[in-house]
């Protein structure tokens, strides 16, 4: 299990969690990712995928520890990143686009232009069918991605920097500043309201009816979707919290959160005992300010697939290369790194496909 977290620094790090009785987390690798700090992290049971404000995706196969290649299909910061099991990868830009990728040969399988403005977030439905984004340009989209087209747009009067669905896909909700919305799929209107102090940074559904809360605080905050009340609240930094994430390993319910403060922690929580507050299994200083967040682990995938007909085109090429090449990378040990290693792996690390773009940017500016 790998505890992964990206920071403004451009790095992201690398810890292997020992689970046991006394948890623990050790510094497993540093690397210097992008050359802008990083926005968004997602992971399958192979991958690991970064995104940056200096517009690229970076992609690392967490089984052969080796830098897998990168993206470059956005004009923009890359603003979210979620996998659908194992075989496709959609990310959201500044530029206002949807990609589909094909995690078998990394293919764009189809570019979407979503939004008018920014994509600021967006959220896969558990049967892969749909998806649901928000935008700069105050809309709340549904997307067909069996035929990857607009299926439903929604003015939402604000802009929304959140979505998220439910396990189950029967709810989802958006984020406005500092207000959570709960939508019901089948009405597909509000069917209850959260207010939070502050701004919100991050929501994370534990169950089809409780979601953890996080924003500019040091607070984690547990509601009922139902009756929208306060379920439990916890200290869990000094700073705010920038992201929290949650899995389930061997009946354990996981909550991981990350904080300006630079800490990673990850805490047990018992549903049963769902007022209680949890307990800290174990914890990490980085000391870097955290961005984002994600837990990596072995697990059998279900080999869940989008239904639709570039797929179908692009499994005819499974057997051949993959267009992004492996790139074997210096996946050096937290306490061994320097700047000197810092700054080779990045001169190493920098692709041709980021060189062209700041030529064609420096050509606009001519």
């Amino acid at each position: 299990m790998e505890l992964l977290g990206g920071c403004y620094e451009q790095v992201l790090f690398g810890f292997a969690i020992q689970p046991g009785e006394n948890w623990s987390a050790l510094p497993d690798f540093t690397h210097h990712a992008h050359t802008a700090s990083l926005s968004a992290v997602a992971v399958n049971d192979r991958y690991v995928v970064t995104g940056s404000k200096d517009e690229t995706i970076q992609i690392y196969d967490m089984k052969k520890k080796v830098e897998h290649g990168a993206l470059m299909q956005h004009d923009g910061t890359v603003t979210c990143l979620e996998f659908y099991g194992s075989s496709h990868l959609l990310s959201g830009a500044e530029d206002g686009l949807i990609c589909i990728w094909n995690t078998k040969r990394w293919e764009c399988l189809k570019s979407i232009k979503a939004h008018k403005g920014h994509v600021t977030s967006f959220s896969i439905h558990p049967s892969g069918k749909l998806a649901l984004s928000v935008g700069t340009d105050k809309t709340l989209r549904t997307w067909n991605l069996v035929e990857g087209r607009s299926a439903f747009i929604k003015n939402i009067k604000q802009n929304a920097h959140l979505v998220k669905w439910s396990p189950s896909g029967e709810v989802y909700v958006v984020v406005i500043a500092n207000k959570v919305d709960i939508y019901n799929l089948e009405t597909a209107s509000i069917s209850g309201t959260i207010v939070a102090e502050k701004r919100i940074s991050s929501v994370k559904f534990l169950t089809d009816s409780i979601l953890a809360i996080a924003g500019d605080e040091d607070f984690v905050r547990l509601f009922d979707c139902e009756s929208q009340k306060c379920l439990c609240e916890f200290k869990a930094h000094e700073k705010r919290v920038k992201e929290i994430y949650t899995f389930e390993m061997e009946g354990l319910h996981i909550l991981v959160t990350a904080s300006s403060d630079g800490y990673l922690k990850m805490w047990s929580l018992d549903l049963e005992k769902i007022n209680n507050s949890p307990s800290l299994l174990c914890e990490v200083n980085t000391k870097a300010r955290l961005t984002c967040l994600a837990v990596w682990h072995k697990r059998d995938s279900e080999a869940k697939k989008i239904p639709n007909e570039a797929t179908t085109s692009s499994q005819a090429h499974e057997e051949e290369q993959p267009l992004i090449k492996k790139k074997k990378i210096g996946w050096a040990e937290c306490d061994k790194s320097s700047e000197g290693d810092v700054q080779e792996t990045l001169k190493k690390g920098k692709s041709a496909g980021v060189q062209q773009k700041k030529k064609k940017i420096m050509q606009k500016l001519k």
